[in-house]
């Protein structure tokens, strides 16, 4: 936000340097950008009035004038300009005057007339204002003044780059607040006549959107002169904040913006048909904007309307057809709150990004309305003339922001900044800055103001009491900090002990959005509901994600997309799930995905080119789980997932508690995430997975070990994996090691059927196990099988 110095210095006049004053808005956390001077360098140029100008003789475009220059002093200057005329205030350089680029007046003649200074333009002054001809002056300019004291041109504008919570700074009166805070200074604000309504128009009131527009202020002003030139004080106000002026109506309530901080809007009233509406869209209706360009206005876009069309986009933009132009003979003034999530993003969809949008998008004063309507009221009465009705409004209190009520412990207080600010300096600096305070036993209630959006925890207060102390005045003390032994079960896993199991075997970290494209989301887990964000960056990121597999599938297309034929992907994070049990409505739980696709190993002569398939996958989740010491405890059990091959996919389950899924992605999903092959993925909880069994000491057996293989012949529906954990039942102590080291279906082996090729280690930790103690042993094994699973051994 640009701001004129000597503006501000109305509002508050500290005894500090346009410098240290910088200094001090930075240092405060308002950081200032640049200081430009809103003048060039020049000297010598006065007031003067022009008592007569004539055509020259010898030339079409130049006149011939009498300069009053004051003290009855006339001197004779030829001008060029087109607006030269009898009666008009003018600057005047004289002879001798230097103007910016080192430019000295000095006598001349022009076609043969004497010319004795220059009459000059804003350019030529090096004042940024359009204007065709010289500068024309107020009537009551005093002749002979010099023009850089009348306009105040030693002045300064000052750019302040304001952080997106700081919107109460966003005005005159904000900037003065804080200065004044500061400072230890009263500001002290302008004062106005207030205006008593002459007349008893009014206009209807329809609110439809209470929640998206909690106040809303109109009020009439007839008769009002829209030709009548805006004051030049107002004008160079308003250019120094780096707002061009158009017109008295438009100029004041540009003027209001910048000094309070409140956007308002003007309509011309015999545009409007009945009621002022306040209400949504319809999606369908069309706007012409004051830009001139036409636009669909979308169903959730908040607009003001009369009881047959759009008239504005709420705190956007104004309507063309509704606009005040120089016809216009009768206003109305809206000054109004919106709620912030009313307007927030509409600009930025609609490509329009203006002063009002810019700040009620970040928040503005909701108890400011009524004193910015009779602030603007009195200005178009001074300066257009008319009559004023009275003001209208609708107001809903359960809708308007409230202050917060935080509690700052001075405990907190010293812990956070390292230093201790005594308490009538805290008390001291949270009044100055507004808000109501109650001192109690080491602690502070404050209640917040109105205007500080920004304040919410314990921490905001803080954060204020260091700004106005002044960070440089906190001394720099060294961190100390104490070492002790981390505290943690010694039976938990880090997750960094994952992340490198899984380097290790070829993959390699991806990082992912939380948000996701919907549409994408909806085709991985169709019918779930996600939580969807209510200004997404984009579309394609509007929901929270389900599970990882929407941010990894779309990582692997676009990798393979550029020609990378082996990906090896895993990620680690949260994923949102919608729980009304749950707090905030949602369940945030961290998970471990992983997925691959393409060849088995990178490319290389002495090995066999293979693509990846299920088991390769789940090999690696199986080494994840070798981390638990507890591999007895997982197991995977045929399932189905909307997102997986219906033949190729498993639940994973701890203890017989499903924690994750792994499988084939289904084939459907290929051509949406730009899939080429295969792709195989898994996911699970990652708190199921951290924990580990410690290992017990066990003695190493003296005694040799013996091996038995067995092939047996069971349906083709038994899963092996329960094949193996009833022999590893039945085998108890004895048998410590067991294999599935063949699985075979085709000639020899009845349709249905599959063999399954199994050896067992069989070891005693006492004495040599007989030939009869282990033949025993695997006769009792193909017992338990054959009652269990209906299994034959093979011939």
């Amino acid at each position: 936000m640009k701001f004129s110095e000597s503006w501000l210095r109305e509002w508050v006049n500290p005894s500090v340097t346009r410098d240290e004053l910088s200094h001090q808005i930075t240092m405060a956390g308002l950081e200032v950008d640049g200081v430009d001077a809103v003048a060039a360098d020049f000297t010598g140029v006065i007031i003067g009035e022009v008592v007569e100008c004539g055509q020259h003789p010898d030339a079409d475009k130049l006149r011939v004038t009498k300069i009053n220059v004051g003290d009855d002093e006339l001197i004779d200057i030829v001008c060029g300009a087109p607006n030269c005329r009898l009666g008009l205030k003018v600057a005047v350089a004289m002879v001798g005057a230097v103007l910016p680029g080192d430019f000295k007046i000095k006598k001349a003649k022009l076609r043969g007339q004497p010319s004795f200074g220059m009459l000059c333009s804003y350019s030529e002054l090096g004042i940024d204002v359009e204007s065709d001809g010289i500068i024309e002056l107020p009537l009551d300019a005093p002749i002979g003044t010099d023009v850089r004291e009348y306009l105040d041109l030693n002045d300064a504008v000052i750019d302040v780059d304001l952080t997106a919570n700081r919107a109460d700074c966003l005005g005159m009166a904000g900037l003065a607040r804080e200065v004044g805070v500061l400072n230890r200074q009263a500001v002290t604000e302008p004062k106005w006549q207030a205006v008593t309504p002459s007349i008893d128009d009014a206009v209807v009131i329809d609110n439809q959107a209470p929640a998206s527009c909690p106040r809303y202020l109109g009020r009439v002003v007839k008769n009002v002169d829209v030709k009548a030139p805006s004051p030049l004080w107002m004008q160079e106000k308003l250019r120094r904040s780096g707002i061009r002026s158009i017109d008295p109506i438009v100029d004041i309530t540009n003027y209001v913006l910048i000094e309070f901080g409140q956007p308002m809007h003007a309509f011309d009233l015999n545009t409007l048909n009945g009621d002022v509406t306040i209400r949504l869209a319809d999606g369908e209706e069309k706007l012409t904007l004051l830009d001139g360009n036409e636009i669909t206005v979308p169903s959730d876009t908040l607009v003001i309307a009369d009881q047959q069309k759009a008239l504005a986009l709420a705190g956007v933009f104004g309507g063309e057809a509704s606009g005040v132009t120089t016809d216009t003979q009768d206003i109305l003034l809206e000054c109004a709150f919106f709620a912030p999530l009313a307007i927030m993003g509409k600009s930025r969809r609609l490509g329009l990004h203006t002063d009002s949008s810019h700040r009620f998008e970040r928040g503005v004063d909701p108890e400011l309305q009524a004193k910015v309507m009779d602030r603007a009221t009195r200005l178009v009465l001074d300066i257009c003339g008319g009559e004023a009705g009275p003001v209208v409004e609708s107001k809903s209190d359960e809708h308007l922001p409230q202050p917060v009520s935080i509690v700052l412990r001075r405990s907190k207080l010293d812990r956070v900044l390292g230093h201790h600010i005594g308490d009538g300096d805290v008390t001291e600096i949270l009044e100055r800055l507004g808000f109501n305070v109650v001192v109690a036993e080491d602690s502070w209630k404050v209640t917040t103001a109105t205007y500080r959006f920004d304040m919410a925890i314990e921490e905001d207060l803080i954060e204020e009491v260091a700004r106005i102390y002044g960070y440089n005045n906190i001394p720099n003390t060294a961190p100390i900090a104490a070492l002790s032994m981390p505290d943690h079960k010694e039976s938990d896993i880090s997750l960094k002990r994952v992340r490198a199991m899984m380097v290790a075997r070829g993959f390699q970290e991806a990082v992912t959005y939380s948000f996701v494209d919907p549409k994408l989301q909806e085709l991985v887990h169709p019918g779930e509901t996600a939580m969807i964000l209510p200004n997404p960056i984009s579309v394609e990121m509007s929901a929270m994600r389900l599970s990882t597999f929407t941010g990894l599938l779309t990582a692997v297309g676009y990798n393979q997309s550029r020609q990378q034929n082996r990906v090896r992907l895993f990620e680690t994070g949260l994923r949102f799930v919608p729980d009304e049990t749950a707090e905030s409505n949602v369940r945030q739980q961290a998970m471990l995905g992983a997925v691959i696709s393409g060849n088995q190993n990178d490319e290389h002569w002495s090995m066999e080119s293979k693509t990846v398939d299920f088991f390769d996958l789940k090999g690696d989740l199986e080494a994840i789980i070798g981390l638990t010491v507890s591999d007895e405890e997982f197991t995977f059990r045929k399932a189905s997932h909307s997102a997986l091959h219906p033949g190729q996919c498993a639940e994973i389950l701890r203890n017989d508690r499903v924690i994750g899924v792994i499988g084939a992605v289904h084939p459907s999903l290929e051509k949406p995430f730009g899939l080429n092959g295969k792709t195989f993925v898994f996911e699970l909880e990652l708190d199921a997975l951290l924990h580990a069994s410690l290992p017990q000491a066990q003695t190493v057996s003296k005694f040799p070990a013996n091996r038995r293989d067995i092939a047996i012949v069971v349906d083709e529906q038994v899963s092996a994996g329960n094949v193996v954990n009833l022999i590893r039942k039945v085998g108890e102590n004895q048998l410590v090691g067991l294999n599935l080291f063949d699985v075979y279906q085709g000639k020899g082996v009845e349709p249905g059927k599959k063999s399954l090729a199994i050896a067992l280690t069989l070891q005693d930790n006492t004495r040599t196990l007989e030939e009869k103690e282990i033949a025993e042993m695997v006769d009792a094994v193909v017992s338990e099988l054959k009652s269990e699973f209906n299994a034959l051994l093979r011939d």
